[in-house]
């Protein structure tokens, strides 16, 4: 893109906006002027002088350039190594009790016995839908009913003599097999 203002242009636009505040500035003074009836000179605002530019001497100038020089060899210089700390003792590994150990593992091993014991019932189940006969729909699903009824019942009776005779024997009770149900008075199909 072209550059539209050129030098020439900024520099005359300047004069131009100086010519136009010196008349406005007259034009200020002679209202003035008619309000107090004064002269126009003493009327036209007097322009700030400029501050003067405090002079340093040679010798303060070297005390600040010797001070900045001390400053910065002062950063410059390599650190030295801060002394060694003691370091701290590292924290001791928290730690199970024995009690809470012993929680852990009687609840693992209750957890994969009921596993082992869901998964060996499942096969029984499986094989024992396949040497059923298909023939009678009825007792099938009969059977399976109190299958069902017998998978329920097993798992509880174990959990009842375990917490009875405690986590040791626990073990024992649920690896045997099942009891067979008691029988209510009705002969099975």
């Amino acid at each position: 893109m072209p550059r539209l203002l050129t030098n020439e242009i900024v520099t005359a636009a300047i004069t131009g906006f100086e010519q136009q505040k010196t008349k406005l500035d007259a034009q200020i003074a002679e209202l003035r002027q008619m309000l107090s009836g004064g002269s126009a000179a003493a009327a036209a605002p007097p322009q700030a002088p400029k501050p003067k530019r405090r002079k340093l001497s040679a010798a303060g100038r070297r005390a600040i350039a010797e001070a900045q020089r001390k400053r910065w060899a002062e950063s410059k210089r390599p650190s030295a190594p801060p002394a060694p700390a003691a370091p701290e003792p590292p924290k001791p590994k928290p730690r199970i009790s024995e009690e809470g150990m012993k929680r852990i593992i009687a609840a693992t091993k209750k957890r994969w016995r009921l596993a082992k014991a869901a998964k060996a019932q499942a096969k029984i189940a499986k094989t024992a839908k396949k040497a059923a006969p298909v023939t009678k729909k009825a007792s099938v699903k009969k059977a399976v009913v109190k299958k069902a009824a017998v998978k329920k019942a097993a798992p509880k009776a174990a959990a009842k003599t375990a917490k009875k005779t405690g986590p040791v024997k626990k073990a024992a009770a649920v690896s045997a097999p099942p009891a067979p149900p008691a029988a209510t008075g009705t002969v099975a199909q």
